[in-house]
């Protein structure tokens, strides 16, 4: 393909496959299969890679993150982002709608629309493409997140429409609800805490240094505040309305999320409605914010020092309901945590019959100070259950028995433990405690591990209380004539069982590490072992110093992979998945050259023209090897814009070898 053919398709393809992402991810209208969505995406993907030289910052190849930012700059805004006046009581915004009405303004109109519990962002444009995007951080300086937000899919990366040349458009971004469910799920299932509400995990994605991160986390937004100079626009209301032709996703006035209003009781009509719907709302909002609608208005009414006087927000009070704790069950999840959970009388609370709430920890039942017997007031979060947040202690009643954590296993009887800076207590009787038992084998069938057909979670039970599986490799024993004995098992099920079984073991190593279900090694962390060690015998054998040169690996993770592998029962599992015939080793991809045959790697920085993920796949290629920290066996140092004085310094003391970007597309001879 000569250069100019493919400049043009570059552009072909950006430009569809824009447009298909915003019939996705925003219209909720997709027109092409996922398959052929994605084989697109990959022609565009190699197209870039050898013709670096019209690959844009604003590509969709940018959605899938890879850039790391070691500190974020602070940036000044160019208009200020100052914060609304709230209140929560009803009165306040009757009064504050009414003085505004008396302010002789005519044909005076409302704006509300839903507070979205996230964080706010503003995104600067310029010619169709995002520049820039900005926390609101002090109102008058935030940081710069722009390689985070590029990889959130409702955030356009080129607009299309009749937009001004330069503007910017605020906004929020949030964690919906499923994301964040099946955040803390991924999370508990590697044997890590829970995130606590979708607002801090979405902010704390927004500052996450590896950008492939935040792509993986599922973030949304909702944007609706348009700023420049000279807008074709006289109103707050039209300029939503022609961001979203843009290829913004707005708040949808059909449902009900932003709506003008001509009066106090219009106001308080959207007030009470989403006061009693919000629970129904995939995401979570904290208020209603009211907006005077005209520009022309919003300029008369000014500002106060710190907020505007033509917009403020009405806070919701958090749903309560106040019932009597009956009885606290201790649960015994997969990797051995205890979480205590109450059992309530039932009691109504945002729209739903709720009869059990979560405690967490020792620790909360502690801060509680809870009694068998108290009454409780309960609160609805981002938990999957609602939570207790205190309790009416006039209602006490007397000779209450106050609760007591547990000393021992409630299913096998074994002494708990808590280690040093954790939160929760475990049973560490992990091979013989019946619900670790099951998890663990209900963890290494699922869809993300070994995606074992025919094996649900209630088959898994199944086959445990018959006495079929106690581990993992038992899984490969199963026969069709034990198979056929068990209650509700016909010949279908029993044939598809064994077919999901033996097709298993064509999944590739870094799943089949994450499946054995090591204590916080989740799907990411397992890749990055699985890439560094390459097969399972090399990661058994593998000291601490090694497992901590792993991109990303922490001295909490690197023990827990130790202590599996030093534990014999572990050992012998992992020993009848190797006879079964699993994957233990990483598929090998043809070099490109030994460029790089025997050589380690440090890779530090943000690149122009490869990003840092391609640049770490390049080096495998041309047979070279990835290590995140300069030692004295390190090769090259291979440094980016941003790259940290410290390994820079220790390179140097080192006589470690210095690669700029360009120095290493050379060695490889990356082009040609």
């Amino acid at each position: 393909m000569k250069p100019e053919e493919a400049r043009d398709r570059i552009a072909l393809l950006t430009k569809e496959i824009n447009h298909h992402n915003r019939l996705y991810y925003v219209e909720a209208n997709p027109q092409i299969s996922d398959a052929a969505f994605d084989a697109l995406l990959k022609e565009l993907e190699l197209l870039e890679l050898d013709y670096p030289e019209y690959a844009s910052d604003n590509s969709p190849t940018k959605r899938v993150g890879g850039d790391i930012t070691k500190k974020f700059e602070t940036v000044a805004h160019e208009y200020p982002m100052l914060s609304l006046a709230n209140t929560y009581s009803e009165e306040e915004i009757q009064e504050w709608v009414q003085r505004i009405t008396k302010a002789g303004l005519e044909n005076l109109t409302f704006v509300c629309e839903l507070k979205y519990d996230g964080v706010a962002i503003g995104l600067r444009y310029e010619n169709s493409e995002l520049v820039r995007a900005v926390t609101r951080g002090d109102g008058e300086k935030g940081e710069d997140i722009t390689m985070n937000v590029r990889t959130i899919k409702t955030v356009p990366l080129t607009l299309f429409g009749d937009f001004p040349s330069k503007f910017e458009i605020r906004g929020e971004v949030y964690m919906p609800l499923h994301a964040f469910n099946q955040l803390n799920e991924e999370r508990e299932s590697s044997g890590e805490e829970r995130f606590a509400n979708p607002r801090n995990t979405a902010a704390g994605t927004l500052k996450l240094q590896d950008s492939s991160l935040v792509a993986g986390r599922g973030l949304d937004t909702y944007l609706y505040g348009v700023y420049g100079q000279d807008l074709p626009f006289s109103s707050h209301f039209d300029a939503v309305k022609a961001a979203g032709t843009w290829g913004f996703k707005t708040p949808p006035e059909n449902l009900g999320y932003i709506s003008c209003c001509e009066s106090v009781e219009g106001v308080m009509d959207f007030i009470h409605y989403w006061d009693e719907q919000r629970h129904f709302l995939p995401f979570e909002i904290d208020g209603i914010v009211i907006k005077v609608n005209s520009y022309e208005h919003q300029r008369k009414l000014g500002f106060t020092a710190k907020s505007p006087r033509w917009a403020t927000a009405f806070k919701f009070k958090a749903k309560q309901a106040l019932t009597e704790l009956i009885s606290v069950d201790f649960q015994v999840g997969r990797t051995g945590a205890i979480t205590p959970v109450a059992n309530l009388a039932p009691v109504q609370l945002g729209g739903t019959t709720v009869k059990r709430a979560s405690l967490h920890n020792a620790d909360q039942i502690e801060k509680l100070d809870l009694h068998l017997g108290d009454f409780v007031f309960v609160e609805k979060g981002g938990e999957i259950i609602p939570k207790i947040v205190g309790l009416a202690l006039n209602q006490r009643p007397e000779a209450a028995v106050k609760i007591q954590f547990l000393e021992r296993c409630p299913l096998c009887n074994a002494a708990l433990i808590r280690k040093e800076g954790e939160a929760q207590h475990f049973c560490p009787n992990e091979q013989h405690c019946a619900p670790q038992v099951m998890g663990k084998i209900q963890h290494f069938v699922s869809r993300k591990a070994m995606n074992i057909e025919g094996i649900g979670e209630e088959t898994v039970v199944q086959l445990f209380e018959a006495g079929l599986i106690k581990t993992v490799a038992d899984l490969y024993s199963l026969t069709f004539d034990a198979l056929i004995q068990l209650d509700r098992m016909a010949e279908k099920s029993a044939e598809n069982l064994l077919k999901g079984v033996l097709e298993s073991k064509h999944i590739p190593f870094e799943r089949v590490l994450f499946a054995l279900g090591i204590r916080h090694v989740g799907e990411t962390v397992a890749k990055r072992l699985a890439t560094a060690f390459q097969s399972m015998d090399a990661l058994m054998k593998a000291p601490l110093e090694d497992l901590l040169e792993v991109n990303e690996i922490g001295e909490r993770i690197a023990h827990s992979v130790l202590e599996y592998f030093e534990n014999s029962e572990n050992r012998n599992t992992v020993d009848a998945l190797r006879r079964h015939g699993l994957r233990f080793e990483m598929e090998q991809k043809a070099l490109h050259s030994e460029a790089l045959k025997g050589k380690s790697i440090v890779v530090s920085g943000v690149f122009d023209r490869v990003s840092r993920e391609e640049i770490k796949e390049l080096i495998e290629l041309h047979g070279g090897k990835n290590v995140s920290s300069v030692s004295s066996k390190t090769d090259y140092l291979l440094a980016g814009e941003g790259m940290g004085p410290s390994k820079l310094k220790k390179a140097g003391d080192l006589g470690v070898q210095l690669l700029n970007e360009q120095e290493f597309l050379t060695l490889i001879g990356y082009g040609k």
